[in-house]
């Protein structure tokens, strides 16, 4: 099997942790790898599968439009240099003159069903990527339920040639966290014991940040001291920011650390009042699930597949500001309701590994592999592992 890594980017993100999650779980079931990668992250590869065969592709990877058209050409002659049997592109590209069985994963239709959340300069070209994806992939990989009956619903695609997958959380990674953990985050944030709302994401649209500002403003203006809002990540758009924050009083404060290194996490999630994630659409959600690692209480919506993440075992409220602001009022003044949600995540966490999402992953390939034998005329055959 070949994994396409050349689209990770260098600060890892969503994409990054699903494909280390991933490759790591594959290489320990003893699936037989070879990954395609930039350079930069040959060497990463390498220690996360061990014997795995890693092909380096030029240095020109890291732009964008070269890495694209790399992928056309590129990739399949190194599927052949390596007789892969199946390529596994981990997001919505695709080679379309690719003679091997593809799988591509598809992680969210949210820019489908509303456009006008997403990246206007992107939004075009990854709409007509997934259809393309969802036409000629042997079969596609999706990271939930609700994800899968959107593609049905928008795409028409055919739900006999869809697989649910749903990602896992590296619980070495994503713990509950020690009390040095807490405060070392804490006091870097300048916070120094201080209670905070805590954000991970993207700045854009979908994720519904100007809501949460203006909603914690509601919960939060008339306490005597009021938690800070810590607005963790980086990247994307959000034309909405700077006006929600305009109403943020001069007594409370917003933080904006930008990308928070991987060992601060757990101290982040951890040692935060509530980990506030209203999105008005996901695909799968991971920082709400690596949130619930981390055993924090969590509040989200019931967009999409946020449900099927949080179950039972996080609050839920409803995107706008008014109902940010009740959610987090409740919640704040709740000790013991935070301490049962916070619990009750960390449990619900365990049931989400990176092992049972390589193991529908490897079963989405050997389908592949099989409906590509039948459909050139050939008998069954099992994908390697």
């Amino acid at each position: 099997m070949l994994l396409d890594a050349t689209a990770v980017p260098a600060d890892r993100g969503g994409l990054g942790r699903y494909v280390d999650g991933l490759l790591s779980a594959l290489h320990a079931l003893g699936a037989d790898l070879a990954v395609a990668c930039q350079r930069a992250d040959e060497k990463r590869y390498g220690q996360l599968a061990p014997g795995a065969r890693i092909v380096a592709g030029p240095a020109a990877l890291a732009h964008r439009a070269t890495r694209l058209a790399w992928e056309q050409t590129g990739l399949p002659h190194v599927a052949d240099g390596v007789e892969a049997d199946v390529i596994h592109l981990p997001t919505y590209t695709m080679p379309v003159s690719a003679v091997r069985p593809t799988v591509v994963t598809i992680h969210d239709v949210t820019l489908f069903a509303e456009p006008e959340v997403h990246d206007p300069v992107r939004t075009t070209y990854v709409k007509s990527a997934t259809r393309t994806a969802a036409r000629r992939a042997t079969r596609l990989i999706v990271p939930s339920r609700a994800t899968r009956d959107e593609l049905v619903r928008v795409l028409g695609a055919d739900p006999e040639h869809i697989d649910v997958a749903y990602h896992g959380v590296d619980h070495e990674v994503f713990h509950r966290p020690s009390e040095a953990e807490v405060k070392q985050v804490s006091d870097r944030l300048g916070l120094h014991g201080r209670p905070y709302v805590a954000y991970l994401g993207a700045l854009e649209p979908r994720k519904n940040v100007p809501n949460l500002i203006r909603g914690w403003v509601r919960a939060c203006s008339g306490l005597e001291d009021p938690p800070a809002l810590v607005l963790a990540g980086g990247g994307g758009w959000d034309d909405e920011i700077d006006a929600a924050m305009a109403t943020v009083p001069p007594r409370m404060r917003v933080l904006r650390p930008g990308y928070l290194p991987w060992p601060s996490l757990p101290g982040f999630f951890g040692g935060a009042l509530v980990v506030a994630l209203p999105s008005r659409g996901e695909g799968f959600g991971l920082p709400v699930l690596e949130a619930m690692a981390c055993g924090a209480p969590v509040l989200t919506t019931r967009r999409g597949p946020l449900p099927e993440v949080g179950g039972d075992a996080v609050a839920y409220t409803e995107p706008d500001p008014e109902g940010i602001a009740s959610a987090l009022t409740a919640l704040s003044g709740d000790p013991a309701r935070r301490a049962g949600l916070a619990e009750a995540a960390y449990t619900r966490s365990l049931e989400f590994t990176w092992t049972a999402s390589a193991e529908a992953h490897l079963a989405s390939y050997e389908r592949a592999v099989r409906q590509h034998e039948a459909s050139h005329g050939r008998g069954p055959a099992s994908a390697t592992h």
